[in-house]
């Protein structure tokens, strides 16, 4: 097996560890409130981190109160407000909604950065944008029909907006940051920022089941921990626009999981909006890497 087809293989199960998110969360959604969920992933994520920095020697860096601060914030947004708002939405929402939802992130993000960095958009994000756009009125329509909910779908798509701020705020920091480093960082923080709401939801007055914190810890592992090393050893065997294709697979993953898994019944709304989701985000992939050839030329 080739170096390419082994980061393929890594980064589409990573995709995979991504689009089971909505499944844990679902399950978790239906028990647990949403800060004592996000607390407990943390604290489950975290002394792994630890331990795979201390194996492989990475360490915390040094850093500036700016970079500080906008580590909190992304944090704030990108861990705790992503987390806890997919939550809270899901338990409104049909897991296959979601699961479409979340694969807008990547137009998400760069429309975000129109609007906060002033950046000039080009035709080809125009064209995803209207194509996201259109994926996610495909099942904003009439989504009662499937088991989904408006109320809970805007809950999603604020958490895809949150992650899309936390992917802007990225860029701003000032340090170069090791990613297993920011990861933890991410990941302590994150327990911090969401241990005091958790304490104000009493979440264990009514107890929850195995299977929720089953959801829990397998949330913990596998997409937070086993994901982003499946991402990184995928992402350095390929170029970062081969990579970047893959995240349309997360809103595959997560609609085919909610039919195996859940059994939720997957219409026409969901099969639209994955299409023009996948149609945009392969868009954008492929205007970037067309771009670059040009610039090199």
């Amino acid at each position: 097996m080739s170096r390419q087809v082994q980061g393929y293989f890594y980064l589409a199960l990573a995709m995979l560890t991504v689009g089971s998110t909505v499944i844990a969360s679902k399950i978790i959604a239906s028990e647990l409130p949403p800060f004592t969920a996000t607390a407990l992933r943390f604290a489950v994520a975290l002394p792994v981190f630890f331990l795979l920095m201390r194996v492989i020697g990475t360490r915390l860096p040094k850093l500036s109160s700016h970079d500080r601060l906008i580590l909190v914030i992304q944090a704030g947004a990108g861990s705790v407000g992503y987390t806890t708002l997919l939550i809270s939405g899901l338990s409104l929402t049909s897991a296959a909604d979601a699961g479409v939802l979340i694969g807008t992130l990547p137009v998400v993000s760069a429309a975000v950065s129109i609007l906060l960095l002033r950046e000039r958009p080009g035709r080809a994000l125009l064209l995803a944008v209207a194509l996201a756009s259109a994926g996610v009125f495909s099942i904003a329509f009439k989504p009662e029909a499937t088991g989904g909910s408006l109320a809970g779908n805007l809950l999603i798509f604020l958490a895809v907006i949150c992650e899309g701020l936390f992917i802007l705020l990225n860029k701003r920091l000032a340090a170069d940051i090791p990613p297993l480093a920011q990861s933890t960082l991410m990941t302590g923080i994150g327990f911090v920022v969401s241990i005091v709401p958790a304490i104000f939801e009493a979440p264990l007055v009514h107890g929850f089941s195995a299977s929720a914190a089953a959801a829990v810890v397998y949330y913990a592992l596998v997409p937070t921990v086993g994901g982003f090393l499946l991402w990184y050893a995928g992402a350095e065997r390929v170029s970062g626009t081969e990579a970047a294709l893959f995240t349309a697979l997360a809103p595959v993953s997560a609609v085919m999981l909610a039919f195996v898994i859940l059994g939720e019944p997957v219409g026409f709304n969901q099969i639209a909006g994955i299409a023009c989701v996948l149609a945009a985000v392969s868009g954008l992939a492929f205007a970037g890497n067309h771009r670059k050839f040009i610039e090199g030329k």
